[in-house]
């Protein structure tokens, strides 16, 4: 698996469009996403196991309603499942959580994303509901994996991201308007 410092691996796939543009209908709902889409962007690339499932709604929907906090943050957040695009749009269309998703569903058909990456299940064969925080250099800066059956947490993962960004250490439980630590602060405390 791909870890972090590891340079995120070349995707280009079609993926159901975020907003009200993915509900458009095949031939408008869709467009491609690259690696070299969005440039200068963070990045938080999720992955889902299976489309029409019951914990995978929850925390799609979950990154949905924060897709604001993170654009305000310079970042961009790409869902991916290995269902297709037509099985995506279909998702959106009869999932009312789904229907007004601000971000896009990415179609991994091939596993060539997934395997890149190594997050597929190895019984299974889908995607572990994988998180990767890259930045605007392609860089994964953060990795975090759940098993199938425990979804994540969203607001962990902007937490985490407003961390990375400081470029500074943060202690456990930071948050965006706390100090960073300050190690020689520290010391002079100490002695």
């Amino acid at each position: 698996m791909l870890t972090v410092g590891d340079k995120f691996p070349s995707f280009d796939l079609t993926a159901v469009k975020g907003g009200a543009e993915g509900l458009g209908g095949p031939g408008k709902s869709f467009t491609q996403i690259s690696n070299e889409s969005d440039p200068g962007q963070w990045k938080v690339v999720f992955f889902w196991p299976k489309d029409f499932t019951f914990i995978c709604p929850t925390e799609i929907a979950a990154f949905g309603k924060l897709s604001g906090e993170f654009a305000d943050r310079d970042t961009v957040c790409y869902g991916v499942s290995t269902d297709s695009e037509f099985v995506h749009l279909n998702w959106r269309i009869h999932n009312d959580d789904l229907r007004d998703l601000p971000i896009p569903m990415l179609a991994d058909v091939k596993r060539e994303l997934s395997s890149a990456l190594g997050v597929l299940d190895k019984d299974a064969g889908v995607p572990l509901r994988a998180t990767f925080i890259v930045d605007p250099a392609g860089v994964i800066q953060h990795v975090g994996i759940n098993g199938l059956n425990v979804g994540r947490n969203p607001q962990e993962t902007l937490r985490i991201l407003d961390a990375l960004q400081t470029d500074e250490l943060c202690a456990c439980n930071w948050t965006k308007g706390e100090d960073a630590l300050k190690p020689q602060e520290l010391f002079e405390k100490a002695a």
